[in-house]
């Protein structure tokens, strides 16, 4: 009979596991809540107990399975199967997730960065039709992202590969990022990053809007109230989708002719804009990509949403 794997996603306010075929094929889905209390020392135990009893439960043995895949915020040890600095997860002190997982269960374990399992996940079922060189964007709270070169996960000497929020792409008045260095893509371009541009040119802009408004008044302004602006025509916020796009675009420029790869698969939260979202980056990676990289490279929107942590997680096992 043909094995299994199991994908988890290790995030903040909840753990995703899936069982999946060896195609990658979804059979079951499941989630619980992230207990972060006591320095989060009961999230690995809680991973545990929940894949004992839903293993229990579909009557399946720890012997049909080839293994277990997963991604994790933080600082992660890939040889070790480790995690430290995960601040979300209250993980300060280093785990020992793979220790832990293969002494319980008996399942051989494998740990990789989260945004980098959700390229791999988006590389093998989703957008990247399972090419050997795409590489994932992910635009939410940060920039988060991912490189599939010639069918390798790239990780860098120190595993900072694929760190593309922390490109620097604004020049104009650029914005202190987290990272400590000014003018980040994702100070710029994701969904704190499109708040940011809506306050810098709303302070300067005199005419008609209802997302200036909205600013004057000191009322909440996402990404999505800026985009959803934007499509109906407010000026203020076609200034900001406009500049939202010229960033992105140029990033996503400079990436095709660094990389060249047939994809550059754009995600997270902000990517709900959709196609009017894409018109506009591809509009301004075309005109900034020399002509090789323009007729070979495509823009494209994540088609995963929440299942490529898991998918991309399980796919790990097959590394």
């Amino acid at each position: 009979m043909s094995k299994k794997i199991i994908g988890i996603d290790l995030g903040g306010t909840s753990i995703k596991f899936a069982i999946l075929t060896l195609d990658g094929e979804v059979q079951e889905k499941w989630s619980i809540k992230t207990n972060i209390l006591d320095e989060g020392s009961h999230i690995v135990e809680d991973m545990i107990e929940s894949i004992a009893h839903r293993l229990k439960m579909l009557e399946l043995d720890a012997s049909e399975f080839q293994g277990i895949g997963m991604g994790s915020p933080g600082v992660v040890d890939r040889e070790k199967g480790t995690v430290i600095g995960a601040y979300n997860l209250n993980w300060k002190i280093l785990q020992p997730v793979k220790e832990k997982i293969e002494t319980a269960l008996h399942i051989p374990f494998f740990i990789d960065n989260d945004a980098n399992v959700a390229a791999l996940g988006e590389r093998w079922k989703g957008a990247g039709e399972n090419q050997p060189d795409v590489v994932f964007m992910t635009l939410g709270t940060g920039v988060g992202g991912g490189i599939v070169a010639e069918g390798r996960l790239l990780h860098g000497v120190r595993g900072a590969a694929g760190e593309l929020g922390h490109i620097t792409v604004d020049f104009d008045d650029p914005i202190q990022c987290t990272c400590g260095k000014k003018g980040c893509l994702e100070t710029v371009a994701s969904a704190t990053g499109i708040v940011n541009l809506t306050r810098r040119y709303a302070d300067e802009y005199e005419g008609d809007s209802q997302l200036k408004v909205l600013i004057d008044n000191g009322e909440e302004v996402t990404a999505k109230t800026v985009f959803d602006l934007a499509k109906e025509g407010d000026a203020l916020a076609l200034i900001v989708y406009k500049n939202f796009s010229r960033y992105l675009g140029l990033a996503a420029a400079n990436i095709g002719s660094t990389l060249n790869p047939s994809k550059i698969v754009i995600g997270g939260g902000v990517s709900a804009a959709g196609d009017f979202l894409l018109d506009g980056v591809r509009k301004v990676f075309e005109e900034n990509s020399f002509p090789q990289v323009r007729e070979s490279t495509q823009l494209a929107l994540a088609t995963l949403g929440n299942d490529a942590g898991v998918i991309g997680a399980a796919s790990l096992v097959l590394q």
